[in-house]
């Protein structure tokens, strides 16, 4: 599938979508490769430009570490979802703890756009729309059961949460240095 298709795949129909990604042979290189290079650049561009006001070199410092992070924390968020799958009832599988990943989290890259002008950045909100990506992909991807989902959904979000906030953090610090 396409990059556009599977974003709006994703976004529009998520119930139908997810069962089309869990039958998918593909791997973690591909995965990066084909979608995730492409989507995460949104939220760094965006703010590359949004960013110009001040310097250059400062800009796009910070939109290359929040680029690279960003893809980095995929990576690790989804050795986290796999390690968490026994615990609550689910299937340890690092492919598909990647996919969902990687795929959940669509949303929030693609809002990433509105930080272009800063007064709407407010409406990266919308992003918070990839909770409900991982709730609704979580018993595909993970197998786990339906009493149980929610709470792996929190345990997800609660360290996807400081996952950002470090990679924020590191960002941050370098962009202000």
């Amino acid at each position: 599938m396409d990059i556009v298709g599977r974003a709006k795949a994703i976004l529009m129909t998520p119930k139908a979508e997810w069962p089309v990604i869990d039958a998918e042979p593909t791997s973690v290189q591909t995965i990066y490769r084909d979608y995730l290079v492409y989507v995460a650049a949104v939220p760094a561009v965006a703010g590359l430009i949004g960013g110009l006001r001040g310097s250059f070199g400062g800009a796009l410092a910070t939109a290359i570490l929040g680029y690279v992070l960003g893809l980095v924390g995929v990576y690790v968020l989804a050795v986290i979802v796999d390690k968490l799958a026994p615990t609550f009832g689910g299937t340890p599988n690092f492919l598909n703890a990647f996919k969902l990943s990687a795929y959940s989290a669509t949303a929030a890259w693609l809002a990433g756009v509105f930080v272009i002008v800063p007064p709407l950045a407010i409406l990266t909100i919308l992003g918070l729309y990839s909770l409900y990506l991982l709730y609704v992909g979580l018993p595909v991807m993970m197998k786990s059961p339906a009493d149980k989902t929610m709470n792996y959904t929190i345990a997800v979000c609660v360290v996807a949460f400081v996952l950002n906030l470090i990679i924020g953090a590191v960002v941050a610090r370098i962009a202000l240095a």
